[in-house]
């Protein structure tokens, strides 16, 4: 039988937050926005299905017209983080970056539409 997923420590949590720039802690689950057009948007979450299919380890994905967010958290370990959650992390920013997605909060924002 599979052991069940090791919950992180305040303090490793902190260090891998360090570690993953741009994530953003909300109690037990990380996440991060990107921009991105919507059908950019769907060819991403795509691609990070994939990975996560291969990796046994999903987010939740939040599509918007021109964002695409993703929340991360271990629901094997009682919806609480892990390192399968920050992997899961670094594999999505490599991905959006991939997809030229922008990190929300950075960069200039495209103008509104008319």
């Amino acid at each position: 039988m599979a052991q069940p997923p090791v919950r992180l420590t305040e303090d490793e949590i902190e260090a891998a937050l360090r570690a993953a720039p741009g994530w953003r802690r909300d109690g037990d689950e990380i996440s991060r926005t990107f921009r991105i057009r919507y059908h950019g948007g769907v060819a991403l979450i795509v691609h990070v299905a994939d990975v996560e299919r291969l990796i046994g380890h999903h987010a939740d994905i939040d599509l918007r017209w021109d964002t695409v967010r993703f929340a991360v958290t271990t629901h094997d370990a009682g919806h609480k983080l892990t390192a399968a959650d920050f992997d899961l992390a670094h594999r999505i920013d490599a991905l959006a970056a991939a997809h030229d997605a922008q990190p929300v909060g950075t960069g200039p924002r495209p103008p509104a539409r008319p």
